[in-house]
């Protein structure tokens, strides 16, 4: 979540927070902001989509701070403000000359999306009333696709989400809009409930010595599993860090995934902490029920304490060839 106001106002802030090439094809990217005031956010999604393929509006951050400051969850009680936060935005895009109608725009090289990431509340009759209104008149709703995250403001992360809510949300909206789900999506083999999104997924052949599909827990159910039918895609927060190539259908990080990201590295640099942190995150245990880690907690430690960029290298190289990861000298180049 970037803070549109600071984002607005701040070249380092733009520096900072948004950093995409511009040269060579780029992967879909939508950028999410933090936001209050429908200006704000209308001025700095103009200031992205040329390098973006859209924005996303966060309802969603439970943390206190943003709360404090009117932003994330906290507008799950404003949502005549979100709409209005919304509306600004697509207006203020198809000004300045984006496709901003939704699926009408999908092959448009100027097409752009604004989409909105909420929670729920306790009494899911206020949810309903927030999405009716954020989604506007159905000939021309305000969104191109919402996310849900069915916890409340004040449920913890530990506390599994409410399938139930998510379940009757895309019964209700589903036909509307297209609906994502957000939390709780640690590996596409142990989702709490099937849907007939999850049935079209490919799931890859384990190619990395650490972990092998045998090694796949399947958890028993108590209960049969919710299916939700009208489920259109899926959004991850933690379990991504772990393991950036769960889309791709692994139950945990593998070691390519780790060469491709320092293969990046090589040619866009970044801070030398961000990467001892991302790499700790994938060479840790995943987030879901296999728990392999590539590397051991004191491997981890030892890894913290390289304290620049060549020293990492040579540390990743060691442990690569000493575990059979890579190829005879370590961490494969990825062109």
């Amino acid at each position: 979540m970037i803070l549109a106001k600071e984002f607005n106002r701040n070249k380092f802030a733009r520096d900072s927070d948004l950093t995409i090439s511009t040269k060579g094809p780029q992967p879909p990217t939508v950028v999410q902001f933090g936001a209050n005031v429908p200006q704000e956010l209308a001025r700095a999604s103009s200031l992205v989509v040329p390098y973006a393929g859209g924005v996303d509006l966060n309802c969603g951050c439970p943390q206190s701070w943003a709360c404090a400051e009117t932003l994330g969850a906290a507008l799950m009680e404003k949502r005549e403000l979100v709409r209005d936060m919304i509306v600004e935005t697509r207006e203020y895009l198809r000004r300045d000359g984006w496709g901003v109608g939704k699926e009408k725009d999908v092959g448009n090289p100027k097409g752009r999306s604004v989409s909105v990431k909420i929670r729920v509340h306790k009494d899911l009759r206020k949810t309903m009333d927030f999405i009716t209104t954020v989604l506007g008149p159905e000939q021309d709703r305000h969104i191109d696709w919402l996310t849900i995250h069915p916890r409340t403001r004040q449920t913890p992360s530990s506390t599994p989400i409410s399938v139930e809510a998510l379940e009757i949300l895309t019964t209700t909206f589903g036909d509307k809009v297209p609906i994502l789900l957000s939390g709780d999506v640690f590996t596409l083999n142990s989702l709490p409930f099937t849907s007939p999104l999850l049935d079209a997924a490919n799931l890859p052949t384990f190619t990395c010595k650490s972990i092998s599909t045998d090694n796949i827990l399947k958890q028993k159910q108590p209960n049969p599993l919710l299916n939700i039918p009208k489920l259109a895609g899926l959004m991850s927060a933690r379990a991504i860090l772990a393991n950036p190539a769960l889309y791709a259908g692994y139950d945990a990080c593998p070691w390519e995934a780790v060469e491709t990201f320092m293969s990046h590295l090589a040619r866009a640099p970044l801070p030398f902490k961000l990467v001892q942190h991302h790499v700790s995150e994938m060479c840790a245990p995943g987030m879901g029920p296999n728990k392999n880690a590539l590397l051991s907690k004191a491997e981890r430690n030892a890894m913290l304490s390289c304290t620049n960029m060549v020293d990492l290298v040579d540390f990743l190289d060691e442990k690569a060839r000493e575990k059979g990861y890579g190829d005879e000298f370590g961490l494969r180049r990825i062109v």
